[in-house]
């Protein structure tokens, strides 16, 4: 493991990639951002703003954005900031790259459809080489690129390597906060996108702060549930990376999840919102893994499974509030 982080590289150049590699600039550190679209690449180096995903907002010169993989070869640490079902294939492409013995913090909030194995997994198994880590919490991008003060949780395996991470992401603004709970962190911040749909479809239908006040809270439950079973400390779950992520993703239409529920429950079809926006809403891939998870656990998750089948097309927005008002009342 490294002992100092003085270069360090982000995979990926959307608008958290970008607001991250702007946060590491700001703490003193050489940054080096792989953007996969050249256009944008040059775009970003010669206006020295992402317009494409953060536009108005300038961005710090000592970033090099480049389009070569080559370019993160002599990385400290790198922050992998692909959308979840496309990392597999970019972080395939870098295992030859990256050094071994490297920190490499997986920042998407999500979990592989395909397998089943959160970011963390699916980094060992393309990049064995390197030492997971997950950066999650609540933080919009343009909230971070614009330096507003923003808290979030760095977990790894090992503390001592979360902890320098942490230290080396750091900068006053943004605190990054230390965990050794990596799977109770990738967990949470999968869940979250799921509930933050829900809680989307019922603002889109002018059901009000309170029905949103009811879907936080009771989806929390189903997260506590899902992560009393897979023993994930009460820390992690009323942390950053928990409840600090829920509040924020399902109250704000800053949130792709939560903006996704309100045009579904708008009206909008799932098919029609999506081809209008360069952003991934990663709930809906989520969505049906988190449901199959508590069913092998033989955990009840009525709000999960209402929003897996409404983005299946399975069922209806109205169909699945109906149920779920239906519910028998039971003790909290």
């Amino acid at each position: 493991m490294t002992a100092t982080i003085a270069h360090i590289g982000v995979i990926g150049a959307g608008s958290w990639g970008t607001a991250l590699a702007a946060t590491c600039a700001r703490a003193g550190h050489r940054v080096t951002l792989w953007c996969r679209n050249d256009d944008l690449g040059r775009t970003i180096r010669e206006t020295g703003e992402n317009t494409a995903y953060l536009p108005g907002i300038r961005l710090p010169d000592t970033i090099a954005v480049t389009s070569q993989r080559q370019d993160l070869a002599s990385c400290d640490a790198v922050l992998v900031v692909t959308p979840a079902q496309a990392m597999r294939a970019v972080m395939t492409d870098f295992a030859d790259i990256l050094p071994p013995g490297i920190p490499a913090a997986t920042c998407c909030k999500g979990i592989e459809v395909a397998t089943g194995g959160f970011m963390s997994d699916v980094l060992q198994q393309t990049c064995p080489q390197l030492i997971p880590a997950a950066l999650s919490g609540p933080s919009f991008a343009a909230d971070v690129a614009r330096g507003l003060p923003t808290a979030v949780t760095l977990a790894a395996q090992d503390l001592e390597l979360a902890k320098l991470l942490a230290r080396a992401l750091t900068v006053t603004t943004f605190r990054v906060y230390a965990s050794s709970d990596l799977e109770g962190v990738e967990l949470c911040g999968a869940i979250k996108n799921v509930l933050a749909i829900a809680c989307g479809i019922s603002d889109g239908k002018g059901f009000g702060h309170s029905a949103r006040a009811a879907l936080i809270t009771r989806g929390f439950a189903e997260l506590s549930r899902l992560a009393g079973k897979l023993e994930v400390p009460h820390a992690t779950l009323t942390g950053l990376s928990g409840l600090g992520d829920l509040i924020l993703t399902c109250s704000s239409t800053q949130s792709r999840n939560f903006s996704l529920g309100a045009a579904l429950g708008g009206g909008a079809t799932l098919e029609d919102h999506m081809a209008g926006r360069r952003t991934v809403s990663e709930g809906v891939h989520t969505a049906r893994v988190i449901v199959e998870m508590a069913e092998r656990h033989g955990i009840d998750m009525p709000i999960c499974q209402a929003v897996d089948a409404i983005v299946q097309g399975r069922s209806s927005a109205d169909d699945e509030i109906a149920r779920l008002l239906a519910r028998p009342v039971r003790p909290e």
